[in-house]
């Protein structure tokens, strides 16, 4: 009997030790793991460089592997063999992963734009066929509205793998317009009343200076050419007033445009 208890005692306080052990390998694991979380999200933010999702994301994976770095160390406490544990999850994680792989591509694009950051929310992009502008971008998928406020929802893969045009990436962009007038008409003052048009509206960059030259010669029209800068978000409003301005000078100016028109000649039958 008296053995037996001291069995008992003797492997109660050697399990004993060892639990303990085990909690205080935890709290610390914990501890070590929250303050590896601080230290990498501060480092992140005071960077400046990476983007406030993929910070997060690296400062909970760093917590993470902390973490399963301490469950090892506790498992390593009770005897377990560690390393039979870490190929059956490795084989585990392979089989997962083939499972999810488009899934996992994903994520892994997301990680890559959320890193270089070839946009940002708010930019206009066209990507995948799709134009809009940029809402938000998480690890699955980049969320895009269209001009007529449709979400769009296009898989990170997707965008990371095709051409990307953002049309909000520099401050300034190029206008171009072209208005045809009649052989007839003096070119020279078209060009003059063209380049007051463009002058007169405060919108438009004078450098570069806006350009007005004959493009083309058309089957019924001289076709000028004409190229403006303006500041990006000033685009759209640029091109739709200078287009309406240029059509009411020219018929004030006595500059016609020319239009398709076709003869048609009627024969009539005999008999």
């Amino acid at each position: 009997m008296e053995d037996a208890m001291q069995q008992g005692i003797s492997l109660l306080t050697i399990y004993g030790l060892k639990i303990i052990g085990a909690i205080l390998i935890l709290i610390v694991g914990k501890m070590i793991a929250s303050f590896v979380q601080r230290k990498v999200e501060n480092w992140l933010v005071k960077s400046g460089k990476v983007d406030a999702t993929l910070t997060g994301f690296l400062a909970n994976l760093a917590r993470y592997v902390v973490l399963i770095a301490t469950v090892l160390a506790v498992l390593a406490q009770f005897g377990i063999e560690t390393t039979s544990l870490i190929a059956v999850l490795g084989a585990a994680s392979l089989a997962i992963g083939l499972a999810l792989q488009g899934t996992l591509s994903n994520v892994a694009a997301g990680v890559m734009l959320l890193f270089f950051r070839p946009f940002k929310t708010g930019d206009v992009v066209e990507t995948a066929g799709i134009k809009g502008s940029v809402k938000s971008i998480t690890l699955f998928v980049t969320e895009l509205a269209t001009p007529d406020n449709v979400q769009i929802l296009v898989p990170n893969s997707q965008v990371w793998g095709t051409v990307v045009k953002n049309y909000s990436h520099h401050e300034t962009r190029r206008v171009d317009l072209v208005m045809g007038i009649d052989y007839g008409d003096d070119i020279d003052k078209a060009q003059s009343v063209v380049k007051q048009v463009a002058t007169g509206d405060p919108r438009v960059l004078a450098d570069p200076a806006p350009m007005v030259v004959v493009g083309n010669l058309g089957e019924s029209s001289v076709d000028l050419t004409i190229r403006v800068w303006c500041q990006a978000g000033d685009y759209w409003p640029v091109k739709f007033d200078l287009t309406k301005t240029l059509k009411q000078r020219f018929d004030a100016e006595k500059l016609n445009i020319p239009f398709p028109q076709r003869t048609i000649h009627m024969v009539k039958a005999e008999g």
